[in-house]
């Protein structure tokens, strides 16, 4: 008897709420602010191109009372990749490194970097042949070698050329194995 109160009682809720509310939904759709489409021009929004300084990388915002879109809000290096997958430019290079081949001192898998030190990640070759092993390269050591499958890769400095590197104020990298090794091993 118990049971079948408890559940005629929860059928009764489920059907009948406590406290009726209407369910409604709407927006308002405005034709002059909509994101633009790759390759439109827009009246807040400056070409890939015209950008020189960090001022213009300041979005206007959205209008009061409406949720910003990203154009709108976002800053920096990040309105920097919008504007650029906009007009179709890959701002950082995310495509993957050069698989086909198996990297070597004389022909290097070329790693490009715009700051001191970049990391790779290096799956082998054949691709996927062992787990990921990640390899950290530096402006003065641009060669790194897969202790696995012995790829081998090179970063390139491709930053500005005005960028005086300086040490890192009496910091010294620790020394590891490829210190050691013998020049005519190389």
């Amino acid at each position: 008897m118990f049971l079948q109160r408890s559940a005629f009682a929860a059928r009764r809720a489920a059907f009948n709420p406590i406290v009726k509310r209407s369910f409604t939904s709407s927006f308002i759709r405005r034709a002059d602010k909509i994101d633009p489409l790759p390759g439109q021009p827009d009246k807040h929004v400056k070409p890939f191109d015209e950008i020189k300084t960090e001022s213009d990388l300041l979005p206007p915002g959205a209008a009061p009372g409406t949720v910003p879109t990203d154009l709108e809000q976002a800053t920096g290096l990040e309105r920097l990749e919008i504007l650029g997958k906009m007009q179709g430019v890959d701002i950082f290079d995310m495509k993957p490194l050069d698989a086909s081949r198996k990297g070597t001192l004389e022909n290097p898998i070329i790693v490009k970097s715009f700051g001191d030190e970049q990391y790779a990640g290096c799956t082998g070759y054949p691709a996927d042949s062992h787990i990921t092993l990640w390899l950290t390269m530096s402006r003065e050591r641009p060669i790194a070698r897969c202790t696995e499958c012995g790829s081998v890769y090179k970063m390139e400095y491709v930053g500005p050329q005005d960028d005086h590197h300086h040490g890192h104020h009496g910091y010294e990298e620790p020394k590891t194995f490829a210190d050691f090794v013998k020049p005519e091993y190389r």
